[in-house]
């Protein structure tokens, strides 16, 4: 009922304009749609829907905080654990509160965990995938298992979050993880379309002048140098998909009279645009290596004087690609079934881009069930006692 409320503030209102004469709902109507466009200009937090979901802080790592989402009806052993990427706020997996992925899998049974690396700064620039893959997250999850009581998790990872848990999974080999979901991640990066193309253009011309290949190749550029802040990764991510965001603003302006389309465009605005820093040494490891030199379409990896190799990995794979998304391609993403050495590897197809993949209203209906199958045939299920 309060969710309602909220979404259809302006019923009354609604009532009072179906007893005007035409002319008179004209202008009601108009009135009402610029009072709408006021209040998403100017007081938008008022319309923000996230992260309604009530979590505990179970543990903590440095900076890092790992929130846990109890389930109403567990019916499964092994907890989920998101591990969120770097930049973006946790406000993606609680987006709305009638279509949020954790609220999702707690009604499915499952006890949720979400690792939330907080809001990294400029005191954090030299933090690099070794550091995640070696230190945070496996510190993290260990403190999930004794929380939990369950040996082993099933792990999800989006996005840069993908790259973190395939690369802990192949470098740690954990038998604790017993289901690993890697969501459009890239694997072979040229293939993704025009920003591979881009990178691998970059990469070639950049091998011709064996100074600049040292520097960029081999990460010994200052982290300070390529820390990027939080509002400009919120402008890089609307730059890459120039297409979605300006359809966003078009939806917004055809619908100025739906309270939905308003609460829903102000929440991902809101998300869109508190963005958080990338440290300098993530983008040594994920820009400079992951993208421009394209390791990963081999399966291996150099980070510092560590070699990762993906044929590691052997647990259960679920990977899975946006259809529509610009950044990170089907194509892009698909090599990691055949990279590494599980014998249990689902590939599919999400519906939208690569946000949309997360929270779009077709992948909650389509997808959403679908990795939800996924993980209960590859979960012990929890038998009750009868009395």
């Amino acid at each position: 009922m309060e969710i309602l409320l909220r979404l259809h503030p302006t019923q009354r209102h609604d009532k009072q304009i179906e007893a005007m004469n035409p002319v008179q709902k004209k202008f009601a109507d108009q009135r009402k749609k610029l009072k709408n466009l006021s209040t998403r200009l100017f007081n938008s937090k008022t319309l923000v829907l996230s992260q309604t979901t009530p979590y505990e802080i179970i543990g903590e790592y440095e900076h890092a905080q790992i929130r846990y989402y109890a389930s109403p009806n567990k019916a499964y052993q092994e907890p989920l654990v998101f591990v969120a990427p770097l930049a973006i706020n946790m406000a993606i997996y609680d987006l709305y509160p009638y279509r949020s992925l954790i609220k999702h899998f707690q009604h499915s049974g499952f006890d949720v965990y979400l690792i939330d690396w907080g809001r990294l700064n400029y005191a954090h620039r030299h933090l690099n995938f070794m550091y995640f893959i070696n230190a945070a997250i496996p510190h993290c999850i260990e403190q999930i298992r004794q929380h939990s009581h369950s040996e082993q998790i099933s792990l999800h990872g989006w996005s840069m979050a993908g790259v973190f848990v395939m690369l802990y999974t192949a470098y740690r080999q954990p038998q604790i993880v017993k289901n690993l979901m890697v969501l459009g991640s890239p694997v072979d990066s040229y293939a993704s379309g025009r920003i591979g193309q881009l990178f691998k253009r970059s990469n070639q011309l950049i091998s011709r002048n064996h100074k600049l290949k040292q520097a960029l190749h081999q990460g010994s550029i200052p982290p300070h140098f390529i820390h990027t802040p939080g509002i400009i990764n919120a402008l890089g991510f609307k730059i890459l998909d120039p297409k979605g965001w300006l359809d966003s603003q078009r939806q917004l302006f055809l619908n100025l009279h739906d309270p939905q389309v308003l609460h829903e465009h102000a929440t991902l605005g809101s998300f869109l645009n508190n963005m958080i820093d990338y440290p300098g040494g993530i983008n040594q490891d994920m820009v400079l290596n992951v993208w421009l030199q394209n390791p990963l379409k081999n399966g291996i990896i150099r980070l510092k004087d560590e070699h990762i190799e993906l044929k590691n990995i052997r647990c259960s794979l679920f990977v899975g690609a946006g259809q529509s998304d610009q950044i990170v391609t089907a194509a892009a993403a698909q090599p990691l079934s055949q990279l590494t050495s599980s014998t249990d590897v689902t590939f599919t197809l999400i519906p939208g881009g690569h946000l949309g993949l997360m929270s779009s209203q077709k992948s909650a209906n389509e997808f959403w069930p679908k990795l939800t199958r996924w993980l209960e045939q590859r979960s012990t299920k929890i038998h009750k006692e009868t009395a």
